[in-house]
Order: C-alpha cells, then structure tokens, then sequence
C-alpha cells in the first residue's frame, strides 16, 4: 500500500482503529507509525533521526539525558524546542512511535529534566505522558513507575548489547 499518496486523517484513522482494537505490532501499525513520524518531521525544528542518535548513545553510555540535550542534538535552541517537545503528539511522542515500530526500546525512558538527570526519574506530568504512550502502544502498563523503571533498564541493556556488536 502506497500511504504516501493517503491524507493525513486516512493515517490517524488507520492508527486510532488499530489502538482501539489492539493490534499494535501489525505490521501496517508499524508502516503508519513510520509514515506519521515522517510527515510530522515537516513541521518540525527538532530532527527525529539526530534525536534517536542521541538517545541511542545515552543508552549506549548508560546515562540518561535531558530534554535540552535533546534538542541541542537537533542544534535547536531549548526556547524554541520546548513546545514541541511534549504532548499528545509532540516530539517524544513521535520518538516513542518510532521506537516501536522499528523494535528499539522506548528510548524517551532516559530522557528527563534537567535536574532528575542524575537520578534519571521522571516528573510527574512526564510520567503520567509516558505511561499514556505505552498504553496507546499496546504495552501492558500497570503501574507508570514501575513500567518506567523497566523500559529505563531496557534502554541500558541494549545500550550493553550494542557495546558488544
């Protein structure tokens, strides 16, 4: 199937009704996910790609970054990343889709602010946004902190795996 040549409601239709009925891995998910995230670097200053790069690296490292680090990766100053950087459909968001459709772990796990850098948990409303994303994705997630914990300890184990490749 050609998604290029659909609109962008046809994508978020096809993505709701596979969420609502869970069918979260199917391959075509999988395309849409892609496809949105595509669509959504047009209207974006922060660069999906150089975000996974730097999230992949932190992971690889076995830190945790911030959202400012972030954006500076994208060469975008925080002022002007800041807005698109969270919500419903916002920049982590849209990592978060990426992530799962090319079966990386949710690497947005490792990204807080900057002051919880050093103890790599998340703020309230982040993880409450991040729990959301996980459920919307299909993941089982029962209780946000602790599916936070174990997708931050997912991020550094392939961080670990891919010291050794």
């Amino acid at each position: 199937m050609d998604l290029a040549s659909k609109t962008d409601r046809q994508i978020e239709t096809w993505i709701r009704n596979h969420e609502l009925s869970g069918i979260t891995m199917a391959a075509l998910y999988l395309e849409l996910l892609e496809e949105r995230a595509r669509r959504a670097q047009k209207s974006q200053l922060l660069d999906f790609d150089k975000s996974l790069d730097h999230l992949k690296q932190a992971a690889i490292e076995r830190t945790c970054t911030s959202y400012g680090r972030l954006a500076a990766a994208s060469g975008v100053d925080w002022s002007k990343a800041r807005h698109q950087m969270n919500g419903a459909n916002g920049h982590l968001d849209r990592l978060l889709d990426i992530c799962h459709a090319r079966g990386l772990p949710l690497l947005t796990a490792i990204c807080v602010n900057q002051d919880k850098v050093e103890t790599c948990e998340l703020g309230e409303d982040a993880l409450s946004g991040f729990a959301a994303a996980g459920r919307r994705l299909g993941l089982p997630v029962s209780e946000p902190l602790a599916f936070h914990h174990q997708c931050r300890e997912d991020c550094w184990a392939w961080g670990a795996a891919q010291k050794r490749s």
